[in-house]
């Protein structure tokens, strides 16, 4: 088969499309013959190194949609044939279980970041992390929407514990898990604030249902929100941004607002003003990815059409290299789509 792999750490150069042995299912395991598998910014993290243990060579690639064709020992037949899209987390019960006596299971992990992904013509994922797709749903639309979706739903709904008429702040709003947070947050009532850059992606977010977006490289959009909002502030932020904005954000919460994160884009040192987190009795919560129980909501929004993720462009595979550089110089609103049926140049 063909796949996208790095056998190294670097940049953009290191990736290739070369021939591997395809994958062969083991005991409760099915293999995928990949129709699409989008990228996330862990893909461009895990290629520059991440202080992890990786397979290598590496294929990324978390979110995978195919059509399941070969079934492992122990696995349910029926799922022959079925187009599918993958749930990525791992052993996801680690976050509720790690913290009792003598639980000796497996840590949390992610498909195509602690296992071989979905960028290849055909991808190994477990059974249990299969769910059907409707008749003839986009295979593009479903990679999508897959890691992010998840991510969003958690972070809004379970985390932030998202209200009707809560007002929301969702930074980094061209991002994949973000953009989708910006149409759960709509379309679970709330007031949404957003922040970008540019006035092209202002566009876009507006779009998506935000009630106020803000291009950060024009607008004190704190300063903004306090207008706004009587400078009450606001109910919850949902954030991907990290160290250079953690200030500007502790700002921009009202009393009691919650703080939720899940990534850390511009660094991980963020300052925290001690006074005002207890003042106003902030919380900080942290976010990672989501249960199965959660994929499966956030995926059946998107099948029912109440959300839909933006996709910036669908590449074939052997232009994994141009997605990756795309990706890093943030040209992209929404999601980078890899399609290997278009493999072979």
């Amino acid at each position: 088969m063909l796949a996208a792999v790095f056998h190294e750490n670097g940049g953009p150069e290191v990736i290739r499309v070369e021939e591997m042995d395809a994958p062969r299912p083991g005991p409760a395991e099915v293999r995928i013959r990949v129709e699409a598998s989008s990228m996330n910014h862990l893909d461009l993290w895990m290629r520059r190194g991440l202080p992890i243990e990786i397979p290598m060579p590496h294929i990324g690639g978390s979110d995978i949609v195919g059509t399941v064709e070969k079934c492992g020992a122990g696995t349910v037949r029926s799922l022959l044939g079925k187009r599918v899209v993958v749930d990525p987390s791992l052993d996801y019960d680690w976050y509720r279980l790690a913290r009792l006596r003598g639980y000796d299971g497996e840590p949390f992990r992610v498909i195509g970041e602690h296992t071989q992904g979905g960028f290849a013509e055909f991808a190994v994922v477990p059974a249990a992390n299969v769910v059907e797709l409707p008749d003839g749903f986009p295979a593009e639309t479903a990679a999508a929407a897959a890691l992010a979706g998840v991510t969003a739903w958690r972070g809004l709904m379970t985390r932030g514990g998202l209200r009707k008429g809560d007002r929301v702040l969702i930074t980094g709003a061209s991002g994949g898990v973000s953009a989708m947070a910006v149409q759960f947050a709509n379309e679970a009532g709330a007031e949404v604030f957003a922040v970008t850059s540019g006035s092209e992606n202002v566009r876009h977010v507006r779009g998506l249902g935000a009630d106020h977006v803000f291009d950060r490289t024009t607008t004190d959009w704190g300063r903004e929100i306090h207008r706004i909002t009587n400078k009450r502030g606001v109910d919850l932020c949902l954030d991907s941004v990290g160290e250079a904005i953690w200030p500007q954000l502790l700002r921009a919460l009202a009393v009691r607002g919650r703080l939720v994160s899940f990534g850390a884009t511009t660094g991980p040192a963020a300052k925290v003003d001690i006074r005002l987190l207890f003042w106003r009795q902030l919380s900080i919560l942290g976010s990672t990815m989501g249960t199965p129980a959660e994929f499966r909501d956030a995926m059946d929004m998107v099948f029912r059409g109440k959300i839909t993720p933006p996709i910036h462009a669908v590449l074939p595979l052997h232009e994994a290299r141009r997605a990756h550089e795309m990706l890093e110089a943030g040209e992209v609103f929404g999601k980078l789509v890899l399609d290997p049926r278009e493999a072979r140049p």
